[in-house]
């Protein structure tokens, strides 16, 4: 005899062991499959000890238990810092704690809210540039409105903000002589004001337009990039006036004003390419792929990395930097040769 034989014999006579005793019922010849399943599975679990208690769970109090097992291991693993979820409720406008909430249900009630949709009033989600002609047309309003009450013409309508801090030409002039001698200090002091009377002569330009052309949608365009360079580049300033920028960013800026000051747009934006992208083999900001050594990697540095990549606040002002190289083009215009983008000007 084979072992298929052997096998199904045994099988057999497990069965019929298993239908003499409980199955088969008085007078009848034959039983259900099903009563059969059903005892096996009552012998498997009598065989293992606690099993009978888990089957007779009904499947929705097992999964209500194993949820509850879940929620009880997540709440404590700190998914989120209380400090992160404090800062994202209130820019939300939503109070940071509900009564009798916990940290845990802090934090789901704020994925709730940001998954259900993202809030226009957060500051990723803003439309500054929307927010720049918005304030431009509220200071026309406002002009206009208060031309007709007191019946004089103070500042003209549509005129951008300037603030001047004394700087000539003749300032700029010294200034390109002292300007990447290796004191910090100095060159923190050369580029803000540089860059504000940049700031400065570009306000002046648009100021010096005609009442008509300020109302046409361009000119409301033109003063609305103007208010958002502004206040793009009040962190910068700031960092600047308080000798706290960052030395590789220091670094990569007195290149970029020295190149400016002396005309020479071309390697001005090579040098503003190389900050914002950056010429690292990964640009993303790798230096640590892994535990091996890998060809090249001691090419990386701090100073190749792409610094737009590394917040909201410092992309803005590198990109304000480049409309201000831009504006300067347009201030102290050079040779073709030495200009980007260079349009020939209105005669």
């Amino acid at each position: 005899m084979d072992f298929k034989a052997l096998l199904q014999a045994e099988i057999n006579r497990k069965r019929q062991k298993v239908e003499s005793k409980d199955i088969l019922a008085p007078n009848k010849k034959y039983f259900k499959r099903g009563d059969l399943a059903a005892k096996e599975e009552e012998e498997y679990w009598k065989r293992h000890k606690g099993g009978n208690d888990k089957k007779q769970e009904s499947p929705e109090k097992v999964e209500d238990s194993q949820e509850e097992q879940i929620g009880q291991s997540e709440e404590k693993v700190p998914q989120l810092a209380r400090k992160e979820v404090i800062r994202r409720l209130r820019e939300r406008h939503e109070p940071i704690r509900l009564f009798g909430e916990s940290d845990y249900e802090a934090y789901l009630r704020l994925k709730r809210l940001e998954t259900d949709g993202p809030d226009a009033r957060e500051e990723g989600f803003r439309n500054e540039f929307k927010a720049a002609m918005d304030k431009v047309d509220e200071d026309y309003f406002k002009e206009m409105v208060e031309a007709a009450t007191s019946g004089e013409g103070g500042k003209k309508s549509n005129d951008v903000s300037i603030k001047d801090d004394g700087t000539t030409v003749e300032d700029i002039q010294k200034m390109k002589e002292e300007i990447g001698k290796g004191d910090s200090e100095k060159n923190s002091d050369i580029i803000l004001r540089f860059l504000k009377y940049l700031l400065k002569m570009w306000g002046q330009t648009l100021n010096e337009r005609t009442e008509d052309e300020k109302r046409t949608l361009k000119g409301k365009e033109a003063s609305a990039i103007h208010t958002q360079t502004v206040s793009y580049l009040k962190p910068l300033f700031r960092n600047l006036k308080h000798k706290t920028i960052d030395e590789d960013i220091l670094d990569a800026m007195v290149i970029i004003v020295h190149h400016l000051m002396h005309r020479d747009y071309l390697k001005a934006n090579d040098a503003y390419l190389e900050m914002a992208i950056g010429n690292a083999p990964w640009p993303i900001g790798v230096t640590m792929v892994g535990i091996h050594a890998r060809t090249g990697r001691e090419k990386i540095s701090s100073r190749h990395i792409a610094h737009v990549l590394n917040d909201e606040t410092q992309r803005k002002y590198i990109q304000a930097l480049k409309r201000l190289m831009t504006q300067c083009q347009k201030i102290f215009p050079t040779d073709p040769s030495f200009s980007v983008n260079y349009e020939k000007p209105n005669t």
